[in-house]
């Protein structure tokens, strides 16, 4: 393994803090991308709704 020598504490704790706040940041965005593309759907389900039946057709759902 890599000798650190008396740096090893620090250096191995900021490399910690990094891989935690890369891995949060990385969570957050593939949430905030789950939530975005759910309202997206439902916006454009709600604009064809109306397309759909003013042209006669039964609305699906």
């Amino acid at each position: 393994m890599i000798e650190l020598g008396k740096y090893a504490a620090p250096v191995l704790a900021a490399w910690a803090i990094s891989l935690v706040l890369l891995a949060a940041l990385i969570a957050r965005t593939l949430m905030r991308n789950a939530a975005a593309r759910r309202a997206l759907e439902s916006e454009e389900a709600r604009l064809a709704r109306p397309a759909a039946t003013a042209k006669g057709e039964q609305p699906h759902g």
